[in-house]
């Protein structure tokens, strides 16, 4: 499917033809970053000094030829990238040593030539939908720096979106992508469980994936390409062979649902609502489809997803982390740590089973309703903010977000992989994100909707007053 060329692909395809050294892009993503962060505070690491020795080494040696040859990336405060610690946005980890070797994903960006320039911010332990934690601070969103970028790879998305770096990396327990990239106007994606190997296991053992976030549709498919394909270890990963039958689904959708919501947390906010109808009808009509709505009560008979997710992985992070730990550090993590761990310290071997039990009902509710060729259309956020702190009204009190904000977990509960596409403006002066929920391993088929979205309903590729990277390419 034809597409304009993404800053991504633009920049390193200058680098790979010698029209651009990877010293000057990433000389010009720290300048950026160095006079960005005090305001946006993306950075839980810089690592500039080393970042520029490896763009010097590469253009001393022979050009550089990988697909994200020189790009200038971060990498979230989550993942291992060798010879740096992984904080996870703790004040309990502010001492832990250096990771002894990188991320899956993070070592497929660097073997395909991207240059890490450091470490992006986190909500602590990647729990929160808002990134603010008590070792590096509060982030902020280039849209509206008074609103949160969302979370948990909030430090990642406020970067890409003020156009600071080409790459940083994203994960996804219960939305963690799909959030930021609405709030910040970027499209993500959370794929299909399995389709980006995992190694070790995630805190959310079954909820949790890495996958990209991107300004364009173009650079989706490009990081998309880049970091799929099955690693050792992880159950879920389909074999390597049997991934081409799953790359390209080029047919448009024979059925799309809308619902304001899948699980019964209340009306959407007025403005929140109005624009998703205005969204769904506009996706509707450019797709051809008919649109059916649902409603909330009774859209998952046999429970409540949202709420079971909270369930389990409340008390998966406790197991993982070890609950005579938690208790040991429970004074030094933020608020919204504690409440959440809090919550995992008390649930039951039964009350875990169950939740892990209903999940197949949920997902068999979801099959059945996509079936092989239906979409689902709902708000990624139904929300529309909050402030950078995590407050949604000045006069409240710091604390985690409730349930009634979110629209994400869902798809971590049941696998389904799920795009957010920017689509509209918020009266806050945020984008608007639609989320597409598709069939397990139609991964690729939402990239094919969020290209022909973007053809026809372009969004900005960067934050008001920001430019992306590839501008640099307009003085070549």
């Amino acid at each position: 499917m034809p597409t304009t060329p993404g800053p991504i692909s633009a920049l390193a395809s200058a680098i790979r033809d010698g029209r651009l050294t990877a010293t000057a892009l990433v000389g010009a993503s720290i300048e950026r970053l160095e006079r960005a962060n005090p305001e946006l505070n993306v950075l839980a690491e810089s690592a500039f000094d080393e970042a520029l020795a490896v763009a010097a080494n590469a253009d001393r040696g022979e050009r550089l030829t990988g697909r994200l040859a020189g790009i200038p990336t971060l990498v979230k405060d989550l993942e291992d990238w060798r010879g740096h610690a992984t904080r996870k946005g703790s004040l309990a980890l502010r001492d832990v040593p250096p990771a002894p070797s990188s991320g899956v994903v993070p070592q497929r960006l660097i073997d395909a030539g991207a240059i890490v320039v450091g470490k992006s911010t986190l909500p602590e332990f990647a729990i929160e939908g808002y990134t603010a934690n008590l070792l590096t601070g509060v982030t902020r969103n280039p849209w509206r720096t008074d609103y949160s970028p969302g979370g948990s790879s909030g430090g990642s998305a406020a970067a890409l979106s003020a156009g600071l770096v080409g790459v940083a990396t994203a994960t996804d327990g219960g939305g963690s992508i799909r959030i930021p990239a609405s709030l910040c106007g970027l499209v993500g994606i959370k794929p299909t469980n399995g389709m980006i190997g995992r190694w070790p296991a995630h805190d959310w053992i079954d909820y949790s994936t890495d996958g990209p976030m991107a300004t364009t549709s173009d650079d989706l498919r490009l990081l998309m390409d880049v970091m799929v394909g099955p690693v050792a270890g992880d159950p879920t990963a389909p074999p390597r062979q049997t991934m081409g039958h799953m790359a390209r689904h080029d047919s448009r959708p024979l059925r799309i649902y809308a619902a304001e919501r899948t699980s019964p947390l209340g009306p959407l906010p007025d403005g929140v609502r109005s624009t998703l109808h205005d969204a769904a009808s506009a996706f509707a009509d450019l797709m051809g489809t008919p649109l059916e709505w649902r409603e909330p009560v009774g859209f998952f008979p046999d429970g409540d997803p949202d709420l079971d997710w909270f369930t389990t992985t409340t008390a998966e992070h406790v197991a993982s982390l070890g609950p005579a730990w938690v208790r040991e550090h429970m004074d030094e993590f933020h608020v919204a740590t504690q409440e959440y761990l809090t919550t995992g310290l008390r649930v039951s071997i039964d009350e875990y089973l169950a939740a892990r039990r209903r999940r197949f009902l949920y997902v068999r509710t979801m099959d059945e309703l996509l079936g092989e060729n239906g979409l689902l259309l709902t708000p990624t956020v139904a929300s529309d903010g909050w402030l950078a702190d995590g407050r949604l009204r000045a006069d409240a009190v710091v604390h985690g977000l409730p349930p009634e904000v979110y629209s994400t977990a869902m798809q971590n509960v049941t696998g389904h992989p799920a795009l957010t596409v920017p689509f509209g403006m918020l009266a806050t002066g945020l984008p608007f994100g639609l989320q597409i929920t598709a069939p397990h391993f139609h991964d690729f088929r939402l990239l094919d909707v969020a290209a022909l979205v973007e053809e026809a309903f372009p969004w900005p590729r960067s934050a008001p007053g920001c430019d992306t990277l590839d501008i640099l390419l307009d003085t070549l």
